[in-house]
């Protein structure tokens, strides 16, 4: 059952009140194609390639001019309490494909713009492109979902998780923490 818009309200205070450094990386997943999930335990990324096997590299959903993919959409992070709040596996719905899910502050306040994070082994920045959910968001887990992430007083909290660009290349692990720089 996709939440209603006083369940989404009501889950902003535990929402916002996730860990703030330290959290567990969880769920490492790449979409090698449309509509493809493959989750894994380790991870791979570069400055060059991105998520190692991820459809970024071949078919971005953002390009720079020259038609390559932008970085600043190389690795998607979501916060687990909304995924908790949205998603319920096992019932058909098809899970986000973010590259990993924490239970942390993905807020502007506590990363802002250009902070530096490290997953694992590797060195992430927080974009400055807002990941405002995009159509599927608002089919897999209702239209209250999608405009109670991109009610404008809710921008700044990040709902729909925090894009990154690889700066480092490593391995991001399950279990390891996300941690600030």
């Amino acid at each position: 059952m996709k939440p209603n818009r006083e369940k989404l309200n009501n889950a902003l205070k535990s929402i916002l009140s996730a860990p703030k450094d330290n959290a567990q990386i969880e769920q490492l997943c790449y979409r090698p194609g449309f509509g493809e999930r493959n989750f894994v335990n380790r991870l791979p990324v570069s400055v060059k390639g991105g998520v190692q096997g991820c459809r970024w590299s071949h078919t971005p959903w953002l390009k720079r001019d020259d038609g390559t993919g932008d970085p600043r959409i190389q690795v998607s992070i979501l916060q687990k309490r909304v995924l908790d709040l949205v998603y319920a596996p096992g019932k058909g719905e098809v899970h986000p494909g973010d590259t990993f899910i924490v239970d942390m502050d993905l807020s502007h306040e506590n990363l802002p713009i250009g902070t530096v994070i490290k997953a694992g082994s590797a060195l992430l920045r927080v974009s400055d492109h807002w990941n405002n959910a995009c159509v599927k968001w608002k089919v897999r887990y209702g239209t209250d979902a999608l405009e109670w992430v991109r009610q404008e007083e809710n921008i700044k909290f990040r709902l729909r998780g925090v894009l990154c660009e690889v700066i480092e290349d490593g391995t991001i692990v399950n279990g390891e923490l996300l941690q600030k720089i």
